[in-house]
This record gives C-alpha cells, structure tokens and sequence, in this order.
C-alpha cells in the first residue's frame, strides 16, 4: 500500500506543472515611481510647490520610518529634493519635485494611460 501511494504521489509531481512566478514590466515601467508611496509623494509634491515632511506624513498615512525610505530613495534618483531648516528650534523638513522628477512623472503617467488603452480596447 506504501508502495502504491508513493507512486502516485511521484507521478503527480511529474505531471503537476512547475509554477514560476514571471515579472513583466515593460522596460519603459519607471519602477521607482511605480511603489505606491513614492507614487503618492511625487504626486502629491507635483500639485504642491512644497510639503513637509510632517504633512506628507499625514496625507499619505503612513509612518516615520516608511516615509523617510521612500523619500530617500527618490532624493538618491533627484527626482525631489530635501530642504533641512529650523522654525524657532523645531526641525523642518521639506520636499519639492524636481524638473526631472516632474519628468519622471509625466513619462510614468503616459505609460500607464497607454496599457489603460490598450487593456480597454483589447477587451471589447
């Protein structure tokens, strides 16, 4: 009987088709700005001259540490930059979108309203 569930056991490994799992993203798929927070930030600082870091807190929800990656990351790519002052004593922290990552943005949006088209039309 052992013998028997053995076999069947390895005979549906065989025939079970191996899951891998395949990324596809285009080339042309901005994949620092496609993560939903650095989206929210690019986009919250492209109809915003400036925020801080206190107010990008609030509206994307999020945390410290979580906003302070993210932000840094699309700072190392310059498409914001990071102003450090003092109000009275208390740090301030603010950010702006940059010529490039304005550019950034508009290249990420065109690409997804494109696969939105495509996806639109293909389906009819």
């Amino acid at each position: 009987m052992a013998k028997s569930n053995a076999a069947r056991v390895a005979r549906a490994e065989v025939e079970r088709p191996v899951k891998t799992k395949v990324r596809t993203a285009p080339a042309d798929l901005d994949r620092l700005i496609h993560e939903r927070v650095r989206l929210a930030i690019v986009s919250a600082l492209a109809v915003r001259e400036s925020l801080t870091f206190n107010e990008l807190k609030a509206l994307l929800q999020t945390s410290d540490g979580n906003l302070s990656v993210h932000a840094r990351k699309l700072e190392d790519a310059e498409y914001i930059v990071c102003s450090k002052s003092f109000e009275g004593r208390v740090p301030k922290t603010e950010y702006r979108l940059t010529a490039l990552g304005r550019r950034a943005l508009e290249r990420y949006l065109d690409h997804m309203e494109a696969l939105i088209r495509a996806t639109r039309s293909g389906a009819r």
